[in-house]
């Protein structure tokens, strides 16, 4: 109360943004907290948080995140730096990269999947000795 500083008018992590039922929308979007689409969006959607597409939600965008958890329809690539969770019933058609990837029965996926960090693995097998070419006689 006393002696206290104003607080920040920053937006705060826990913030979300919506792109309700029947809405339509055409562009790009960047924003600080979470994006929730139950309505139609199409373009390119940054975020340093999450994007949620719930059950009514169509999406034909580029996705670049840290988490997603996809209900509805998602036509497009997507890049989650930490996890991507499709629910049972969630359509997508488009590449997913990412280190954590959930999918429920009843999924709808086609596309490429890359996980990890994108660091390459240190090997723990040597590789098999080459194999020695072997030489064949020509008749002439």
């Amino acid at each position: 109360m006393f002696g206290k500083e104003p607080e920040s008018q920053d937006v705060d992590r826990g913030q979300t943004s919506i792109l309700a039922q029947g809405s339509k929308w055409d562009g790009k979007v960047e924003i600080r907290g979470t994006l929730r689409v139950e309505g139609e969006f199409k373009g390119t959607v940054e975020t340093p948080e999450s994007l949620i597409i719930g059950k009514t939600g169509v999406m034909h965008a580029q996705v670049k995140v840290k988490n997603a958890i996809i209900g509805g329809q998602l036509y497009g690539n997507i890049l989650a730096e930490n996890k991507i969770e499709l629910q049972s019933g969630s359509h997508v058609e488009g590449d997913i990269k990412t280190k954590r990837l959930v999918i429920d029965e009843g999924v709808f996926f086609e596309g490429n999947c890359s996980m990890g960090s994108g660091k390459p693995r240190a090997q723990t097998e040597t590789p098999p000795p080459p194999v020695p070419a072997m030489e064949v006689p020509v008749k002439k």
